[in-house]
This record gives structure tokens, sequence and C-alpha cells, in this order.
């Protein structure tokens, strides 16, 4: 996709969203049930994931595991706006691996230690870019890429979460 391809389909939205900043806020929907053997399937609208517990908690490892989709969902979004940004700033890139790496310390998990928080210690995102755009360029790029990446700002400013139930039956 050029640079002109990206704004022509971009450029009626943000119109949009600026005339009408109402219409610019989506609700995201997610869903899973719980199934067999501690697992939670997942409908993503694309395909069916049954997450389960990592093995490090007691799982045999055929499940997907929410920490991991966590970090997959961080890796497939930075990579998402590295792409438009690349192309909306007309800087080529042959290729680009994104990783993301968490440190987790399942004590918290599994309640052996009060004094472990349960979740990511640290995450690491990196980025291994073929290109010969300029280190400036670069740091734009990687700017914009931290900047406009929904996921990675998530994390860094969590959102506020409610948890809601409802019994349904007894």
């Amino acid at each position: 996709m050029t640079p002109d391809e990206l704004r022509s389909l971009q450029a009626p939205l943000k119109t949009q969203y600026r005339e009408r900043p109402e219409s610019a806020l989506v609700t995201l929907h997610a869903e899973g049930r719980i199934g067999e053997n501690v697992t939670c399937k997942i409908e993503t609208g694309k395909a069916r994931v049954e997450a389960g517990l990592h093995p490090a908690t007691g799982g045999d490892g055929l499940s997907a595991c929410s920490a991991d989709m966590l970090l997959e969902a961080l890796v497939s979004c930075a990579g998402v706006t590295l792409s438009a940004v690349a192309t909306a700033l007309g800087i080529p890139l042959r290729n680009a691996t994104i990783r993301a790496e968490g440190d987790l310390d399942f004590r918290g998990t599994l309640g052996v230690s009060k004094d472990v928080p349960v979740g990511f210690k640290q995450i690491r995102l990196k980025f291994d870019l073929d290109t010969d755009a300029s280190e400036g360029r670069l740091a734009t790029l990687l700017r914009l890429t931290e900047r406009y990446c929904v996921v990675y700002q998530t994390l860094t400013h969590p959102a506020e979460i409610s948890v809601l139930h409802r019994v349904i039956s007894r």
C-alpha cells in the first residue's frame, strides 16, 4: 500500500471523526465460555481459541495461555501500527520482526507468596527492522508506533476496568 492509498482510506474516517467525534467511539467485544479441564473458549470473530492454564500453573500446554495472548496482542498491534506508520511516512521496510517477552513470577498467580504481584513484572517490545531509513526517521517511526499502538498505550496507561456479574440461573 502506498502512502496515498492509506491516506485515501483514512481521510473520510478522519473527517467524519472531526465532524462527529461521537462516531469515533466504538465498543469492541470479546466473549468466552468456560470449557472442560479449566479452559475458556474465546470467540474472536475470526477463529476459536481455547485458553487454558500455562504449564507453570499446572496446564498441559495444549491450550493457549492468556498471558501469551496478551503478548501476542501487543506484537500484532505494534506490527500493524508500525506498518501503517511506515506507510504513511513513506519509510520502506523490506521486513520487520516484532517480538514481545515478559517476565511473570507464577508464585503470585498460584498464591504461593502474597508478596509477589500477579501479572507481568516487565514486558520488552523489540523491533528488528530491515530498512535503509536514517536513524532520525527510525526514531520517528518508533515514537509514532508507540504513540498510536492501542495495546501498547493501554498497557502503559491502564484503562479503568469495571467488573460486573449476573446470575442467570440457580
